[in-house]
């Protein structure tokens, strides 16, 4: 194995070995009964999601690359496989619950398996197939990073639905963050000019970022933090989920079917606004961003508010103009986002919560999918979603980069999904 290969062999395993343990942290809080629920189709449960992402590296590495491999079950992959339909068939997205069988323990032992197996496949590759598996590999790390965040928003969904509200640990982290006061909000320049947008690294990087072009943006600014549970309620306050004139017309129309009056997880509570947290229900922090919410309801507020959303191109300049910052990512631990520090500066570009666009999710100029399988994982989800950018405290820190584009349907709320202004 030559020195090249050697030293990013050595990176992939110390990084696979991390982030396949750190699956397994998140759900170990959960009791077994926790792992098969499924409340609604967006949310997949936590049991599924371990068997998915073992299931991508059995797929992808396992079976195509090490000689003589033999499945855990047979039946797996038609368990476990989510919509690569070159792959063949599978359990549809909304019967997911119905997987009470195979018992927990059977996904923690297939986890161990694949993950054994992997470790043995790249001990003394020659380098030909190392410089084709490891792409591979770390597309999975990537995808499981992915599904690591779902799992935390899952998670938090699964349980408040239930009618006990548990909570899924005790707001007792030393790492906890600090809320404090915060300034009032202020507008930052961004200069208008030609920008490149997309990923030009030489790291990884998902082909959705990929096309590098350059866009003509006008002069712009942008507020230096994220709207706040204070001033989302006032909007809630003064009639905003009742005044038409805000909202798009299929976002009003959702807001009149399902009775919307508020963010997902704020309950009313003898005539006070509590919310359900990963901590439980606690009382809404007026200082901390304003989040779970869908892309009908931030143009709502940003209507309201006399201001609009920025393009994913205004998000992708800005955060190449100020620093983004140090934003509250999932190795704080805390899993809810925090106030921003009472300063002027730009903030919380990264982290937090993610920032709806006003772009829908369409490829790049020059995007092209990946032959076989991996080119279903973006390519065929480009169209009717929104673009959201930067990041949130369920996030890996290593994970997010200023080209990450994020995407979700307009109506969409269980995300730590939140609001940046731009005028």
């Amino acid at each position: 194995m030559s020195t090249q290969f050697a030293s990013a062999h050595a990176v992939t395993i110390a990084r696979f070995e991390q982030i396949r343990a750190r699956t397994e942290q998140i759900c170990r809080p959960l009791e077994p009964e926790d792992t098969v629920v499924q409340p609604i189709v967006d949310v997949s449960p936590p049991k599924w999601h371990m068997g998915h992402t073992t299931w991508f590296f059995e797929n992808f590495v396992l079976k195509p690359y090490l000689q003589n491999y033999k499945l855990f079950h047979p039946h797996y992959s038609y368990l476990f496989n989510s919509y690569y339909n070159s792959v063949g068939n599978r359990v549809q997205r909304d019967k997911r619950s119905t997987l009470t069988r195979p018992p927990l323990q059977d996904i923690y032992n297939y986890r161990a398996h694949v993950n054994e197996h992997v470790a043995i496949l790249l001990q003394n590759l020659p380098d030909k197939q190392i410089a084709e598996i490891l792409p591979i590999l770390e597309l999975g790390l990537q995808h499981e990073q992915q599904h690591q965040e779902l799992l935390i928003t899952d998670i938090k969904y699964i349980l408040s639905t239930n009618p006990l509200m548990p909570a899924y640990f005790s707001k007792t982290n030393p790492k906890t963050p600090q809320t404090s006061a915060t300034l009032a909000p202020a507008f930052a320049d961004v200069p208008g000019g030609v920008y490149e947008i997309g990923y030009k690294g030489n790291e990884f990087c998902f082909d959705n970022e990929l096309g590098v072009h350059k866009v003509l943006l006008e002069d712009f600014q942008i507020m230096n933090q994220l709207v706040t549970n204070g001033e989302y309620l006032e909007f809630m306050q003064d009639g905003g989920y009742s005044d038409f004139r805000h909202w798009l017309d299929e976002g009003f129309a959702l807001v009149n079917t399902e009775k919307l009056q508020a963010p997902l997880y704020w309950v009313e509570q003898e005539g006070e606004w509590h919310r359900f947290s990963m901590h439980g229900l606690e009382k809404v922090d007026k200082n901390a961003p304003v989040c779970h919410i869908s892309f009908y309801e931030a143009n709502a507020y940003a209507s309201w508010a006399g201001k609009r959303l920025l393009t994913e191109f205004e998000w992708e300049a800005a955060s190449q103009v100020h620093k983004p910052g140090n934003g509250n990512f999932v190795e704080t631990e805390f899993l809810e986002p925090v106030a921003a520090a009472p300063t002027a500066e730009v903030q919380q570009l990264y982290g937090d919560v993610w920032e709806w666009t006003y772009s829908a999710y369409h490829p790049y100029p020059g995007f092209s999918k990946a032959p076989g399988a991996l080119g279903e994982y973006n390519g065929k989800f480009m169209l009717n979603q929104m673009v959201l950018r930067g990041g949130s405290c369920a996030t890996p820190e290593s994970h997010i980069r200023t080209t990450y584009r994020n995407f979700f349907h307009p109506d969409k709320r269980w995300q730590y999904n939140g609001i940046r202004l731009a005028k």
